[in-house]
């Protein structure tokens, strides 16, 4: 599988102050959408998170997400190697997911920039 970057998951309080703070650091203005009742902001490598304590400790599970060339590819490789996938692949509004438990118990979440065709 061909891993092209991560990103790393902050869960936030106020999601407002928190973007600011972050496109400063960063340089880069922040892509704003929801995940169900999760507000999220991607920002460079950040995501940062609001929501719920519910569903943000589910959340605060996956330990990064790995942007990849192909979910489905990744859902491949993940399994030969013993991982279970949780979830997916689902689509997202910038591609698809998926959810995995590595075989040491890590969980990670994959994303590609592919749609559904």
């Amino acid at each position: 599988m061909d891993i092209l970057g991560t990103s790393l998951r902050v869960c936030v309080d106020d999601l407002d102050a928190a973007i600011s703070v972050y496109e400063r650091l960063t340089g880069t203005e922040a892509l704003r959408f929801q995940r169900g009742s999760v507000s999220v902001a991607a920002v460079c490598c950040f995501f940062l998170m609001s929501g719920p304590e519910r569903e943000l400790s589910v959340l605060r599970r996956i330990v990064a997400t790995l942007a990849v060339k192909d979910v489905d590819e990744a859902a491949a490789d993940l399994r030969a190697v013993g991982a279970q996938i949780i979830a997916g692949p689902l689509p997202t509004p910038i591609g698809r997911n998926l959810v995995a438990r590595h075989p040491d118990g890590a969980v990670f979440e994959y994303v590609d920039r592919r749609q559904e065709v």
